[in-house]
């Protein structure tokens, strides 16, 4: 059995996710209401339960699940808020999810901050982890997972932004350790500080139809957009991706920085149908492979991107280089081709079905599904 995307059908999850075995008692719902304990509730809950969050902000809420199944949702037309407000569980995390199946959805997670600097919202160490319709604003780390090597983390539609600016702690957007597989659809990262928005160590990584823009309205001062350190797998399809003029690095993309033959990974990196766009004010290296680290051992796909801005020319087929970008930094673009723009109309080069988009980004936060997935432009942006 598998579980659907939020992409009208449009994506279901390659996560092979089980079917939930029989529980010894019938699963029930606990809900939480303001001023009572999220520590509590959860010592009353049973694997296979639900746990859902009234609407507002709860402070000072901090856990650990020790549960094998469970389901946290928030309740309400916005978010219920789960805010530290100076309180953590175990120095770690708001919410510490210890070892099993999870799944937390419109939920918001603010404010962490631990003695060592990596407060996360969610500390995930075990299991697997669906997150839908989730929003980490002002934390440490938005998520932060172990190196688990059978670990599985999707998450959908989230929103991750705000990195807070103090310290000397490289201040992840998402973090994801050396586990077995990553996926990530329709989420939205934006105003980072020293780290990454999106880290990734995971052995699979599938990135498709996200915003990773750092830089809107002139904020933001990220380091890499994207990066995946010690390679692996990773297919990258239908990303918004651009840095700010307060990026500390100006790669957007890096590849196999930190690889090692001891690990014993295949690398590939496929990057189709992706918009990067360069407004730092000086020259991008859009796509860094690591050749010297990956000992030439990896299998690179560029295809049909759109690159805009001065930098260098990562190579591929089908990629448009646009030396100066088209595009501004209002807060709410789209990046759509402009009308004039010919090479909106190129012919593009034979793609494997597996890569072709079938749904885009869409403001301001989510996805839709192609309306003509066989006719498509350049870059994420689609007729």
């Amino acid at each position: 059995m598998r579980r659907r995307g939020l992409l009208g059908g449009a994506l279901a999850s390659a996560l092979p996710w089980p079917a939930q075995a029989a529980a010894a008692e019938p699963a029930r719902t606990l809900h939480l209401a303001a001023g009572e304990s999220l520590a509590r509730l959860l010592e009353q809950a049973r694997d296979g339960d639900t746990v859902e969050i009234g609407p507002g902000e709860h402070l000072g809420q901090v856990a650990v699940v020790h549960q094998r199944r469970l389901t946290i949702r928030g309740i309400g037309a916005v978010p219920p808020v789960l805010h530290a407000a100076g309180r953590h569980a175990e120095g770690k995390a708001i919410l510490v999810l210890r070892d099993g199946d999870f799944t937390i959805e419109h939920l918001a997670l603010r404010g962490a901050r631990v003695p060592d600097g990596n407060g996360a919202g969610i500390r995930f160490e075990r299991g697997r982890l669906l997150l839908r319709g989730c929003h980490f604003h002002d934390n440490e780390m938005g998520l932060l997972s172990s190196n688990t090597a059978d670990a599985e983390l999707r998450v959908e539609h989230c929103a991750f932004g705000d990195a807070p600016r103090h310290g000397t702690v490289n201040h992840h957007l998402l973090y994801v350790g050396r586990i077995a597989r990553f996926e990530l659809v329709g989420s939205r990262f934006g105003n980072g500080w020293r780290g990454h928005l999106v880290k990734s160590r995971a052995l699979v990584n599938e990135v498709r139809y996200n915003r990773l823009v750092d830089g809107d309205g002139g904020q933001g001062g990220a380091s890499y957009e994207l990066e995946f350190p010690n390679g692996g797998r990773a297919t990258v399809v239908g990303n918004l991706i651009a840095q700010g003029p307060g990026t500390q690095n100006d790669a957007l993309v890096s590849f196999g920085a930190e690889a090692a033959p001891e690990d014993g990974r295949a690398h590939a990196l496929s990057m189709v149908h992706n918009t990067l766009v360069n407004r730092a004010g000086r020259p991008a290296r859009f796509v860094q492979v690591h050749t010297q680290r990956l000992r030439g051992a990896a299998a690179l796909l560029l295809r049909a991107n759109v690159l805009a801005g001065p930098g260098d020319d990562p190579g591929g087929r089908g990629n448009v280089r646009l030396p100066q970008s088209p595009w501004g930094d209002a807060a709410d673009e789209r990046f759509a081709p402009p009308p004039q723009a010919a090479w909106r109309w190129r012919r593009m080069p034979p793609i494997d079905p597996a890569l072709r988009p079938r749904a885009q980004f869409v403001l301001p936060l989510g996805t839709r599904p192609l309306r003509d997935a066989a006719a498509l432009w350049p870059g994420a942006v689609q007729p």
